[in-house]
């Protein structure tokens, strides 16, 4: 499979080389370029042969000397170089199944793409590989990979997912860990399925595994739109206190032999049992935040560091009010730092809005899916003062638009006030807050 090419930089080795936009891309030191790894892959080499079909027609072989790793200058029209691998799985689970209908049509569209993984840290099922992706994989040594695991037993996984293929994953699993390749896990629990005895058989399996570096367990998201859905319960207080039973002594069995703890589970399951979240200290490398494993530790020693880090002359004396919109789920931590910056700052007054989620359900908590029609709802006629801050995460990757498709400058027009989007880290949550801009180090 051959790939057009849709610009050349100016000045790059591909330019000098006459290579031009239109032309077709057909081989690298005589392997096809079927997508974007592959071409990220053979263009690393100092000398390069290429393989053109110019727009006339014509075969032409040049070679293009660069410098080792440097880009070869060229661009294509999608970033993948082909479409995206869209899922095939029918998860028991999946989120995007339970969204409500009326939303932007590209929130409803799953993709299940191996390369999304290795270039933007997506997690894959590995149920869409094919043996030439696998081989790929291994060969270029891809790493590390995520993959969503839910269980390690063949039968149940099929069962979970609805895909024949979803019981190959251990053996998949083992061959990555064979070739070196960094793996990290991911098992979305659901209670009375995969918790429990198969939540020890799936953390045994996976912990004998040199090259898995960490698993995280999250609880099953459940919102208010599961028409026609199977029948999933939530996890209560004791049914998550149970999972971390489960996860405290598989992460203290990884300690011992292997000197990390690798086995975590997320906050939210710490928030359902009321038990204290663990600092710092004990989540190594913060390997899996995205799934919400010690954010919280994180988030609050970054904010206590950042205002322990603070002259007392950096802070200004003026009247501030402002207030934080968050979800659920963060208020208590939330209100916490906000106190903290309070009593550092003369003067300042910041009120915390705890987002119930009416737009997915209230068994929704977290702060990246509350929307705009639930802030609006919830903030219209409250005296916010002068600034609303709003985690950057309730807005899509351009940070202009929430999931209900409400962009920020609707939101400020509507109710009033500048919304200023901070970014999930504790100094620049400190800093929003006391209204400082960058003179917190961090």
């Amino acid at each position: 499979m051959a790939v057009i090419i849709g610009g050349v930089h100016k000045g790059s080795p591909a330019n000098k080389a006459g290579i031009k936009a239109g032309d077709t891309l057909l081989k690298l030191d005589g392997a096809e370029i079927v997508d974007v790894l592959d071409y990220r892959f053979y263009q690393n080499s100092s000398r390069i042969k290429a393989e053109i079909l110019t727009q006339s027609g014509k075969c032409r072989r040049v070679r293009i000397k660069k410098g080792e790793y440097e880009e070869l200058g060229l661009t294509f029209p999608t970033y993948l170089m082909d479409e995206k691998h869209f899922c095939k799985n029918k998860c028991m689970f999946c989120f995007i199944d339970q969204l409500p209908k009326g939303m932007r049509e590209s929130l409803y569209f799953k993709d299940d793409d191996s390369r999304l993984s290795f270039l933007f840290g997506n997690y894959i099922t590995l149920t869409n590989l094919t043996e030439h992706e696998i081989e790929r994989i291994i060969k270029m040594h891809i790493s590390p990979i995520n993959i969503s695991v839910h269980t390690t037993n063949p039968e149940l996984r099929v069962k979970m997912m609805k895909n024949p293929n979803a019981g190959k994953v251990l053996p998949l699993i083992k061959r990555f860990n064979d070739a070196g390749i960094k793996i990290n896990c991911q098992l979305v629990l659901c209670p009375e399925v995969n918790d429990g005895d198969e939540l020890v058989r799936s953390l045994n399996d996976l912990t004998e595994l040199q090259n898995v570096e960490c698993i995280a367990a999250v609880p099953v998201g459940l919102t208010d739109h599961r028409e026609g859905l199977e029948k999933i319960s939530p996890f209560n207080k004791q049914s998550a206190a149970a999972v971390l039973d489960i996860i405290d002594k598989s992460g203290d069995a990884c300690l011992e032999r292997w000197g990390e703890r690798r086995v975590y589970g997320s906050d939210e399951f710490y928030l359902l049992c009321e038990r204290e979240i663990p600092d710092t200290s004990y989540y190594g490398d913060f390997l899996q935040l995205e799934n919400g494993v010690g954010l919280w530790a994180l988030l609050k020693d970054e904010a206590e560091n950042a205002i322990i880090e603070l002259e007392d002359t950096e802070l200004p004396t003026a009247e501030r009010h402002i207030s934080i919109a968050t979800g659920v789920a963060a208020e208590p931590l939330i209100k916490e730092i906000a106190h903290s910056c309070a009593s550092k700052r003369q003067n300042l007054k910041c009120d915390v809005y705890a987002i119930k989620n009416d737009f997915f359900g209230n068994k929704i908590t977290v702060s990246g899916l509350v929307t705009a029609t639930d802030i609006k709802k919830q903030l219209d006629g409250k005296n916010l003062g002068d600034e609303l801050l709003i985690p950057s995460s309730m807005l899509r990757s351009e940070g202009d638009m929430f999931l209900d498709s409400i962009t920020l400058e609707e939101l400020e027009k509507t109710l009033n006030i500048k919304i200023t989007p901070v970014d999930n880290d504790g100094y620049s949550l400190v800093e929003n807050i006391l209204g400082i801009g960058g003179t917190v180090n961090g």
